[in-house]
């Protein structure tokens, strides 16, 4: 499948003493990775939303291999693993400006209508998108 490439900038904010990044951070760094994989195909959270349906992440595996330090330039590859369903599977690479992997992960989001707070199927204009990008066949 076709990956999405995303680059940020370390920022202070979000490292120790030491200048190392903050483990926490990491969830962080694979939403930037998965919103903008999403926007790349002009689909928003806000827009999933205001068609009532939210995802929440139900898992995450971070797998960290080298720090990341401040003022570093990251970029997370992010990956779909499988044509969703009720769920939507990523998988993450961060590398540095050095092409040295930083870390490795996995989430899991779950599709949820919000009129009753309850699992649902991927909604299709989503499905579409995949299949207008060769993200899926």
């Amino acid at each position: 499948m076709r990956k999405h490439k995303t680059t940020i900038r370390v920022r202070y904010a979000e490292t120790d003493q030491m200048g190392v990044v903050y483990h926490g951070n990491y969830a962080q760094y694979f939403e930037i990775g998965r919103t903008e994989w999403l926007r790349s195909m002009g689909i928003t959270y806000k827009y999933m939303e205001n068609s009532g349906t939210m995802l929440p992440v139900i898992s995450l595996n971070c797998n960290f291999k080298k720090s990341a330090l401040y003022d570093d330039e990251l970029t997370i590859t992010t990956s779909l693993k499988k044509t969703p369903s009720v769920k939507i599977e990523f998988d993450y690479e961060i590398t540095n400006q050095n092409n040295e992997i930083i870390c490795i992960g996995n989430t899991v989001l779950a599709f949820i209508n919000m009129e009753n707070n309850k699992p649902t199927r991927c909604p299709n204009y989503i499905l579409e998108k995949l299949k207008q990008h060769n993200y899926i066949e």
